[in-house]
């Protein structure tokens, strides 16, 4: 989805009152989709999704879960074909073995007749007809649960209280947020919380005594920044998109010509790079980041108990 993150959704105030109205459609969505039965099956599944809408660090933990399973077993990513959403289609391409049809049962049954062993989904937790060996609802430590509301009054997909309903649950992001983990612990004692940072791990592609300018268009684009900064990049202008935007020509034209006018190096996340056709990948660099699991063995010892326990 493209969307621009707009600021009432960190707090309530008048706009996100107004609009509470309308989150009632989305509310009444939520319900009617938990009607038809959850059809099962014979692929194991592993479904990494989030509440807040974008920016919670999905699809690099489904990478990471594919990297740790991929040793012992035949995995597969499965995505929604999203036409907006090609850069995420491209990036699981890049990390391993991609199912991508306009249906995921379709994909899940396509992923068990070629014998693959386990199928880890990126997004997924909303389409409730579905029955997964595994549920991970992702959130950004630093964005935490917004104002609480559903869209469009907020940036919730659905109610928190959906949280009982979920097998773990990730905090991804530099801020140690305590506060979001207790709430969610109060909620559910016994769900699997997790952390994790974005590590950079292409640093030396840089030299960071320059100064930098960087563009991207992802779900969100101040952990981008934060990153950046931690790792001592001298940030001096940005360009910020929509989710998923799609650049032009004149886009990176008017980025290109202020970094030479201000001196300023270009720099972007790896999913807008990959969005970027070759003439215009010229002189732009990616930040590559691997996203660090504080107490991985505790992750993967998790993730081996809960697909083979029946």
């Amino acid at each position: 989805m493209k969307v621009n993150r707009p600021l009432f959704w960190n707090n309530i105030n008048i706009i996100s009152i107004l609009l509470y109205p309308l989150s009632l459609i989305t509310f009444l969505i939520n319900i009617i989709k938990k009607i038809p039965n959850k059809k099962n099956f014979k692929i194991k599944s592993i479904c990494v999704g989030n509440l807040y809408i974008g920016g919670t660090g999905k699809t690099p933990l489904t990478i990471k879960i594919n990297n740790i399973l991929k040793k012992k077993y035949r995995t597969v990513f499965i995505k929604k074909k999203y036409y907006d959403q090609i850069d995420e289609q491209t990036l699981l391409k890049h990390n391993g073995n991609l199912i991508c049809k306009k249906n995921r049962g379709i994909a899940l049954e396509s992923a068990y007749k070629e014998k693959y062993q386990v199928a880890i989904l990126d997004d997924g937790l909303q389409e409730k007809n579905l029955k997964y060996d595994i549920t991970i609802a992702c959130f950004n430590s630093s964005d935490g649960l917004g104002n609480n509301f559903l869209i469009p009054a907020g940036p919730l997909r659905e109610l928190v209280s959906e949280i009982k309903n979920y097998d773990a649950i990730f905090l991804n992001g530099e801020n140690n947020n305590k506060k979001l983990f207790n709430y969610i612990k109060k909620m559910n004692k016994k769900i699997n919380i997790f952390q994790a940072k974005y590590v950079p791990i292409n640093l030396r592609k840089f030299n960071r005594k320059n100064n930098f300018v960087f563009f991207c268009g992802v779900g969100n684009p101040t952990e981008f920044e934060r990153t950046l900064k931690k790792y001592n990049f001298k940030i001096k202008d940005k360009f910020i998109y929509p989710d998923h935007y799609n650049f032009s020509d004149s886009d990176i034209l008017d980025i290109k010509i202020l970094a030479k006018k201000k001196n300023l190096n270009i720099i972007t996340t790896e999913k807008d790079y990959l969005r970027l056709n070759k003439k215009n990948r010229k002189n732009i660099k990616f930040l590559k980041t691997d996203l660090n699991i504080k107490n991985i063995k505790n992750f993967s010892k998790f993730l081996m108990e809960r697909l083979w326990k029946k």
